[in-house]
């Protein structure tokens, strides 16, 4: 392999270009994004060395931060070009318009991280802590977890896997929709992911590191050579090696685990990099300029151009703080005759004192030469040395001031970039900080006058304190019988029966709760007198109190006219409040209970339904007693029967199906079946609304679940469920592609008893 050279400089953006990313038409073309709130696709320019600006998109209202490309489809044969921004918006853009074709809306700060899969998938992470997952035009579920802003996401090839990484400093792998694993290793903000295959991925950091991970949360390896922030990392095509960029002024290229050469660059911040299919290298900058980097001899540029971009090289002024210079005294330093000396690795650096001046160079083995790379400068303390570079709580800002509200007391930290309103932002602060609002024009004041005429990546250090005059700039942050288990969910009968109306209409979509009804009040009455004597003396039912219960279980069970009275209904809710290893009769009575109009209404109205669902809940424990995890799911199963009972499951269905999925570890088929039922009332539910995050999230459980159960009645109602919630929605059948519920469920068409699973099986996949 040869040594990377100049091919071409493309100018055209007006300030930082902050994201690259390949593009799928035309062959070998790019695009960019900007702060200058443009992305713009350059097509490779047969003519000559170069490219060509094809297309120019604007549709954000700040600055563009990031962007990738979403593959050719049907509908849109060249591709889609995503980007998001410091507007919080993501914008879709075709190849024929310069205008968004949508607009996505959902995150609450800025998008920073994008990544596209497979049917059209769409990744985003934002500085508010989430990433969201998005089809077409629509988010289809919020990966929620993480504590800080969310730099970089990935999607992997397999279906359903996702990587975030974060300024908490962890790495997250979601299955799903759902948290598998968290990567602990890096010391600081995680800014970039680059995936090596379906079971290994690379990280790098603002720790200056590169991480190589294996799937399943070991860290293989460790790579040092940047010498500040790692921005951007890039693999090449069908190869393990990859490319790095970051705050060192640096493109490096690694081999073999080797960084092999490095490039520097005549700018501070080299924020993004891509490599294009021919293995050429694409590198974006804080001074607005795009660089390609090529080993082709044919396409390196001419001399005159590789001699301009080393002239800019050599008058950069570098900052020894933000480079691997180290402490500098001059009057140590060696004259240029310390240059006749052959360096001993590609991009060693060395410092010559020159007249009054510090210079820098850099050996390249390929020239066999020392290159100037630039004018050492003073330290530059507190100053900004490029436009959005001070970090403060995991996210950037053009300033971060302190500000001493009062004399000798705590400072607070007013973080602010100058496309901001700075009332709000004054308003926000004294908010935060619970600071009177009189100050409220005092600080916009001051935002303005310490900002007023400063351009990008410039700093005005010497400021006043709003409050105390002082001047100071600091940058930078979850037993029982199988009851119910052989029954099938749809003719309460033993065994599937066959019929000739339709088989889909059979399955799903499902229209009606399937319910938890068959009951033995005799056991059930005999084991809760057993159990009253080991209830605390406080809790203890009198004999009226358990004539009431048996009364109750005797209404229930026999279908009667009569109605639950408030009396019996009090007392079966002392009961509720037994101690964990002895109330499961009781809640086996409520199981019963809940199916009456009467019962549910009560419990599940508006003014008790949160309590009972919040006590119900704690049954779910993953730690607790599995009878009484089995019953609780089995209570909220039979909540659906009646129209207030399903308001109330609905409305708190994310606590209790985040909480129910703990249980999928267990064997017990019995709390598979009693989750499975769940997951497919929901469907039913779901179905008959709009709602799809709600459907991405059911979708998220059944495919979560089907990964563990084995029982067939579990797996078969599962697979109602999946056809319920994709019937008659083609956003639900490729969210349910983007997460290989399809390649999960494909071993089921092959079992033959019972008979209803392959048959369910094979329609579910010709629905998808």
């Amino acid at each position: 392999m040869g040594t990377y050279r100049l091919r071409c400089s493309l100018v055209g953006h007006e300030l930082d270009v902050r994201g690259l990313s390949c593009a799928f038409f035309p062959t070998g073309s790019f695009v960019s994004v900007s702060r200058d709130r443009t992305a713009r696709l350059w097509a490779s320019d047969s003519s000559s060395k170069g490219f060509t600006e094809m297309h120019c998109m604007s549709g954000h209202s700040n600055f563009v931060s990031c962007v990738c490309a979403i593959p050719p489809s049907e509908l849109y044969p060249r591709g889609l070009i995503v980007t998001g921004g410091n507007d919080n918006n993501i914008c879709i853009f075709t190849l024929d318009n310069s205008a968004p074709l949508y607009i996505l809306k959902g995150h609450k700060n800025t998008v920073c991280s994008l990544s596209s899969g497979k049917f059209g998938t769409l990744l985003s992470g934002s500085w508010d802590t989430t990433a969201k997952v998005w089809l077409n035009d629509k988010c289809m579920m919020t990966l929620q977890g993480h504590t800080a802003a969310v730099w970089a996401v990935k999607i992997l090839p397999e279906q359903g896997l996702m990587l975030t990484g974060s300024a908490d400093k962890t790495i997250k792998l979601w299955k799903a929709g759902r948290c598998e694993r968290t990567f602990i290793g890096h010391e600081d903000c995680v800014r970039g992911l680059a995936i090596l295959s379906e079971t290994a991925f690379l990280s790098c950091s603002n720790d200056a590191s590169i991480r190589r991970w294996q799937i399943s949360g070991e860290c293989l390896q460790v790579y040092y050579g940047h010498t500040n922030y790692i921005y951007c990392i890039s693999v090449f095509p069908q190869s393990e090696d990859f490319v790095t960029s970051g705050e060192d002024r640096s493109l490096r290229i690694w081999r073999k685990g080797e960084c092999t050469q490095t490039i520097r660059l005549p700018a501070q911040s080299a924020w993004c990099c891509c490599v294009l299919n021919n293995g050429d290298l694409v590198v974006g900058a804080s001074d607005g300029i795009i660089r390609v980097f090529t080993e082709s001899l044919e396409r390196t540029a001419s001399l005159e151009e590789i001699q301009a971009f080393e002239n800019e090289l050599s008058k950069a002024t570098i900052d020894p703080q933000t480079g691997d210079l180290g402490a500098i005294n001059p009057d140590d330093l060696p004259g240029r005759a310390h240059l006749n000396e052959q360096g001993t690795r590609d991009g060693q650096t060395r410092l010559i004192k020159n007249g009054g001046k510090v210079e820098a160079y850099q050996w390249s083995i390929s020239e066999n030469r020392w290159m100037k790379i630039g004018d050492v400068v003073g330290s530059s303390g507190a100053t900004q040395q490029t436009s959005g570079k001070v970090l403060f709580e995991g996210r950037e800002y053009d300033y971060v001031f302190s500000i001493d509200v009062n004399e000798g007391g705590p400072s607070y930290k007013l973080p602010y970039n100058i496309s901001d309103d700075p009332w709000q932002t004054a308003y926000n602060f004294l908010q935060k900080n619970d600071l009177n609002a009189m100050f409220l024009d005092q600080v916009a004041k001051f935002i303005i006058d310490n900002t007023k005429g400063q351009t990008l990546g410039q700093t005005n250090t010497e400021f006043s304190d709003p409050f105390t005059g002082g001047g100071r700039y600091v940058p930078g942050s979850f037993s029982g019988s199988s009851e119910g288990a052989a029954a099938d969910p749809f003719t309460g009968a033993s065994a599937y029966k066959s019929t000739t109306v339709k088989a889909e209409n059979i399955y799903f979509p499902k229209k009606e709760a399937v319910t938890f009804d068959q009951a033995n009040p005799t056991q059930i009455l005999g084991k809760l007198k057993e159990l009253n004597g080991s209830a605390p003396e406080e809790q203890q039912l009198t004999e009226d109190d358990l004539r009431l219960l048996e009364n109750m279980l005797s209404i229930i069970c026999n279908n009667s006219v009569e109605t639950p009275t408030a009396q019996q209904l009090q007392t079966l809710w002392k009961a509720i409040n037994w101690p964990n290893d002895i109330v499961f009769p009781v809640l086996d009575i409520l199981r019963l209970s809940i199916r009456h109009p009467s019962v549910n209404e009560s419990f599940c109205s508006e003014k008790d339904g949160i309590q009972f669902c919040s006590h119900v809940m704690k049954f779910l424990n993953p730690g607790g007693k599995q009878a009484n995890q089995m019953l609780a799911l089995r209570i909220f199963c039979n909540c659906f029967i009646h129209p207030l009972g399903e308001k109330l499951m609905m409305s708190q269905g994310d606590l209790i199906m985040s909480q129910a999925i703990e249980l999928k570890l267990p064997g017990n088929k019995n709390i598979h079946i009693a989750l499975a039922t769940l997951a497919l009332n929901y469907a039913v539910c779901l179905h008959k609304i709009s709602n799809i995050e709600g459907k991405a999230q059911c979708l998220s459980v059944i495919s979560t679940v089907m990964e563990v159960v084995q029982d067939l009645e579990a797996v078969f109602r599962l697979l109602v469920a999946l056809g319920t919630l994709i019937s008659d929605d083609s956003n639900a059948v490729q969210l349910a592609k983007s997460l290989g519920v399809d390649s999960q469920i494909k071993k089921y068409s092959l079992v033959s008893e019972p008979a209803k699973v392959n048959e369910c099986c094979r329609l579910v996949l010709n629905l998808l």
